[in-house]
């Protein structure tokens, strides 16, 4: 009878070391121990046990003065081989492409929660550029790659209603989920997603879906730009663009799932 007692246990236990590790990942700089605590809502022994059971197993590395955390060597190796199985290596240059052809930044995100994780960049040569470095998190709300993911995932409106709130950065940010479920659709029917100044004032992307053979998304490329230059009358040839390459991009990333 204590089995799920057990289970739960160890799955809490989990839960909490990634909760740890993710903190230290969204930081800037090293975290103490106290930080951790306070980040993760854990007792600072709980965060301290295990900072230091992450720090064993090379996830997290400590430094010696300030015995502040940070992420550690084992996950470059993980990183590289995830990069490589993945196929996200393979579709770099494809990115590098577009990136050269139509002189913005470009991104390529996945959905990990109500968030996206932007998994490669590549900077536009403009001086008037806004890149999004590989490693950050948006909410997918405000994320035209992010609203891809969700026009072209299972069961839309079973994903709408696990999202967590809707927080409003812009005047012109979508904070109603019907009015975001309309967007979807929006989105589904013409094939591409528009973030227009939702997250950042002066900055649009537009977005198409890397799909699998069902159908569904693999993933989300995205151009990101000013909108003195990602003007309408250019939209639908961006679009054209980043569809040709999400599809050679497509048969790179068999490695990876969508989430259920």
């Amino acid at each position: 009878m204590a089995e799920p007692t057990r289970t739960r246990s160890g799955a809490q236990a989990i839960e909490r070391a990634l909760a740890v590790l993710h903190c230290v990942e969204t930081a800037d700089d090293p975290v103490s121990v106290t930080e951790l605590a306070q980040q993760t809502g854990l007792t600072v022994s709980t965060a301290h046990r295990l900072a230091r059971a992450l720090t064993d197993g090379g996830l997290l590395s400590q430094e010696a003065r300030s015995e502040r955390y940070q992420l550690g060597p084992v996950l470059v190796v993980l990183g590289r081989k995830a990069e490589q199985r993945l196929g996200y290596g393979q579709a770099l240059p494809a990115l590098e492409g577009l990136a050269a052809s139509t002189g913005e930044s470009v991104n390529l995100g996945i959905r990990t929660g109500s968030e996206v994780q932007v998994v490669l960049d590549v900077p536009s040569s403009q001086p008037l550029r806004f890149d999004q470095a590989s490693g950050t998190r948006v909410p997918i709300h405000t994320s035209a790659m992010g609203r891809c993911l969700l026009a072209f995932g299972d069961d839309v409106d079973a994903r709408l209603t696990e999202l967590d709130d809707l927080p409003q950065f812009t005047e012109r940010t979508i904070t109603d989920r019907e009015r975001l479920r309309e967007e979807l659709d929006t989105v589904a029917a013409r094939g591409w997603a528009l973030n227009d100044e939702e997250r950042n004032p002066g900055v649009r992307a537009i977005a198409v879906p890397v799909r699998d053979p069902d159908g569904r998304a693999l993933a989300g490329i995205a151009l990101q730009g000013p909108t003195v230059r990602l003007t309408d009358d250019r939209l639908d040839a961006l679009a054209a663009e980043l569809h040709r390459t999400a599809a050679d991009v497509a048969p790179m990333l068999t490695g990876h799932r969508t989430p259920r």
